[in-house]
């Protein structure tokens, strides 16, 4: 297992109690597509972790694969002016993790968490654990209580 991954399960361990089953996919995960054929899910079933910069903060969307981030929708739901991807170093300083690998849980700092409503109707849904190439499933109402997140609506 690669060490960031490793290194995700600890986390998730000590943090949680949760022992997250890790599964590795050589070719990657770097899409959402990806990553539900390399799973052999439905697309709506992947938890993609958007961060993005809120009027200077961090939040991190959990979206659904089949949805975009509707970013005005954030800053609404923030009552914030705006709301925009962030950049790698911001994703790397709030979260712990690189752009593309970032986990729905175990960040650096104590990040809010939005959660798009729609992966609520999975009965599991295969988010990130720490690398491009790494994913773990979880049931969506856990993933939801484990990232202390508000289920919302963000979709475009």
């Amino acid at each position: 297992m690669h060490q960031r991954a490793k290194t995700f399960v600890e986390r998730a361990e000590e943090r949680y109690g949760f022992s997250p089953d890790v599964t590795e996919f050589p070719e990657g995960t770097k899409t959402a597509a990806d990553a539900a054929d390399a799973v052999g899910c439905d697309v709506g079933q992947i938890a993609s972790s958007i961060v993005l910069d809120v009027d200077g903060r961090p939040v991190v969307v959990v979206t659904s694969g089949a949805n975009r981030v509707d970013t005005e929708k954030v800053a609404n739901r923030l009552d914030a002016e705006r709301a925009s991807m962030a950049d790698a170093d911001l994703v790397k300083k709030a979260t712990g993790w690189s752009i593309g690998g970032v986990p729905p849980i175990c960040h650096e700092t104590d990040v809010r968490v939005l959660m798009d409503e729609t992966l609520l109707d999975y009965d599991t849904v295969w988010a990130a654990a720490g690398t491009p190439s790494s994913v773990f499933p979880v049931d969506p109402e856990r993933l939801r209580d484990l990232a202390d997140a508000e289920v919302a609506d963000v979709a475009e």
